[in-house]
């Protein structure tokens, strides 16, 4: 817990925090599909003309979809990927991995949390349950291997995954990088631990005190942290719990199969309308 006297402050602006992420890098997103994503972040990579990303997450929809959309993805690694019930499959994704335009490792949301949960062990490999009559770990080139405790049975590992990034997004922040998620903290802790370096989007700055108050809510340190970008509604079109839901009618506007519907959903984003991105 930073103690507020001798940690200098990691505000930066949503367009150097994206300028941190080079073309080709892999980056493990937060939240939850339509759910605290980082999206403001995604869309800014997207204004940035990244290219060649790899994105990891355990359950992604708006964002992959609409990093596919801009071209922006070269393989993905994931479990489930959907817009939710109410719009269905996240189409630009899925028409990337179709027409072979992105590499794609599909997984059980448990063998990649199993796969980021070894990077943060710093332990190669990690045993996973459950695979044993699918096809995945044969598509992915996974081992089985017998149990050393003389069992009999065998088990499925899966290798370490650490992404260059896991970018975050949260209600909350110290000035010096402590996170705290209000509600649940879907895949972010795991990500925060497996990540080589870890950014984060936030809705606003809560004061130290609050932090000394209840170190129990912090849900990433500050000295895991390297830059936090401050931008309300950086989530949306999705959710931020407890600060605002999903704009349902500015999703159903991005599904669109119109051409201009992108730079016009890029156009009318949150972090246009203030000064955090610059």
């Amino acid at each position: 817990m930073a103690d507020g006297t001798d940690t200098a402050s990691k505000i930066v602006s949503l367009r150097e925090l994206a300028a941190l992420v080079p073309d080709g890098a892999s980056v493990a997103l937060g939240g939850s599909f339509l759910h605290r994503g980082p999206f403001a972040f995604v869309r800014e990579l997207i204004r940035q003309r990244r290219i060649g990303l790899e994105i990891v997450k355990q359950s992604p929809g708006y964002d992959l979809d609409v990093l596919c959309r801009a071209g922006a993805v070269a393989k993905a690694y994931t479990g489930i990927v959907a817009m939710e019930g109410n719009f269905g499959l996240a189409p630009w994704y899925r028409r990337a991995v179709e027409r072979k335009e992105i590499e794609l490792e599909e997984n059980a949301c448990y063998s990649l949390t199993s796969r980021l949960r070894a990077a943060a062990y710093g332990v190669p490999f990690q045993p996973v349950a459950g695979l044993h009559g699918s096809d995945i770990p044969a598509l992915n080139g996974w081992k089985e291997i017998p149990d050393p405790y003389g069992s009999g049975r065998s088990v499925w590992v899966v290798p370490a995954l650490s992404p260059d990034f896991a970018v975050l997004h949260a209600p909350e922040v110290s000035e010096h990088g402590d996170v705290r998620i209000l509600g649940t903290p879907h895949w972010d802790r795991i990500m925060s631990r497996a990540a080589k370096r870890v950014l984060v989007v936030a809705e606003r700055i809560a004061p130290m005190e609050s932090f000394r108050e209840h170190p129990e809510k912090t849900l990433v340190p500050h000295f895991m942290v390297e830059a936090v970008a401050v931008q309300p509604q950086g989530a949306w079109p999705g959710s931020c719990h407890p600060d605002y839901a999903i704009d349902y009618p500015a999703v159903e506007h991005y599904m669109s199969e119109a051409e201009s519907t992108l730079q016009a959903h890029l156009e009318r984003a949150p972090e246009l309308r203030g000064s955090s991105r610059d």
